[in-house]
This record gives structure tokens, C-alpha cells and sequence, in this order.
């Protein structure tokens, strides 16, 4: 299948899935993680593809996302059960392989990671990563600007930013943290001091 094809394969699977809103916002974060893949010299197609999947679970409730997790075999931390919000990335990932036929391991852990990170993210995960943080349709959050341009600059350092912006968020509203993104922001921390 040619590279538009899939495009609009993907664009009507989700226009189709997801409420008016979010299939704004999955418009927003695949347009915006092909336009980082394109600067970032990654693959724009798989940035696009990952982008508009990335969301894929989001139209299921709760009970639902931890059954397909369940089917799938995908263990769920204590912290992902207790918090509807975390479980779509992991559920999302099975859709994407299961349903929607997608076999590239890349765009899956991309898919997979895109809530919470991990230390040592590959290219595209970060991108999809950022691209669902920044993405035209999002409301402006602190630093916004800042993290908006320092995605077309650097990665890992926008990364920094927002796992920072994210973890003082969740503190500030006494939610709790999923102990990923505060391994993700401390393997960010050190990388980024040590490249200074």
C-alpha cells in the first residue's frame, strides 16, 4: 500500500473511532510528529502512522483497555490500574498490532510510550512523545512556547522540560505519578547535565 493510501487508511479508521475532539487532537499530534521526523531525519511516514494510532484506545472505557491488555498478555502496574488515563498508551499499542495490522516494532513502542517515556527513548518514540504534548490543538501550558521551540532544536532536552513541567503538575494537584515518567525525567536530567 502506498504511503498516502495508508495516510488516509489511518485518518478515516480514527475519524471514524475516536469523539470530534480527540480526533482533532490525533490530527494534531500525527501532523506535528511528521513535521518533527522531517527535521529530526526520522521516518516521517512511521511518524505519521504512530501519530494518528497513538490514541487508538482512547474510544474504549477503562474496563475495557485493561481487558485488552488482559488478552494481550501486557501487564498493567498498580498505578496504571488505579488511573484510567495511563492504561490507553499500553492498550492502544495491542490495537494498533491487533486490529489496525501494524507490525513494525518501532511504531508500536512508540505507541506504547507515549504517556510516560522511559529512559533511553529511540528518535521516534520521543517524537510522538512531544508531538502529543505540543500539538496546535493543546492549551497553552506553561513554558509552551519554550517547549514548542525546543522540539525543532533538541529532543532530549524538550523531553527535560516536559517531564519537568509534568511531575511539578502532578504534584501540584496531589495526583499520583506513575514511577516510569519519574525515571524517564531523571535518566533526561542526567543525560542532559552530562552533555553541558
Amino acid at each position: 500500500m502506498k504511503t498516502l493510501e495508508i495516510s488516509r487508511k489511518f485518518r478515516k479508521e480514527m475519524q471514524d473511532a475516536l469523539k470530534a475532539d480527540r480526533f482533532d487532537h490525533t490530527l494534531g499530534v500525527a501532523y506535528t510528529a511528521a513535521n518533527l521526523a522531517s527535521v529530526h531525519d526520522e521516518d516521517v511516514q512511521k511518524a505519521l502512522i504512530a501519530g494518528y494510532l497513538h490514541d487508538c484506545a482512547k474510544n474504549l472505557s477503562h474496563e475495557e483497555q485493561m481487558k485488552v491488555c488482559k488478552k494481550y498478555d501486557v501487564e498493567l502496574s498498580d498505578v496504571e490500574k488505579r488511573n484510567p488515563s495511563l492504561i490507553h498508551a499500553k492498550a492502544g499499542m495491542c490495537l494498533a498490532e491487533y486490529k489496525y495490522g501494524i507490525d513494525d516494532k518501532e511504531i508500536l513502542n512508540a505507541i506504547r510510550w507515549h504517556t510516560t517515556g522511559h529512559p533511553g527513548m529511540t528518535k521516534l518514540e520521543m517524537i510522538v512523545f512531544i508531538a502529543d504534548f505540543i500539538e496546535p490543538n493543546r492549551k497553552p501550558l506553561e513554558h509552551m512556547e519554550i517547549i514548542r521551540k525546543e522540539a525543532f532544536k533538541n529532543l532530549e532536552a524538550c523531553m527535560l522540560i516536559i517531564l519537568r513541567d509534568t511531575l511539578n503538575y502532578l504534584h501540584n494537584i496531589d495526583k499520583e505519578c506513575d514511577t516510569m515518567t519519574q525515571s524517564t525525567y531523571d535518566y533526561y536530567k542526567n543525560l542532559c547535565d552530562e552533555k553541558e
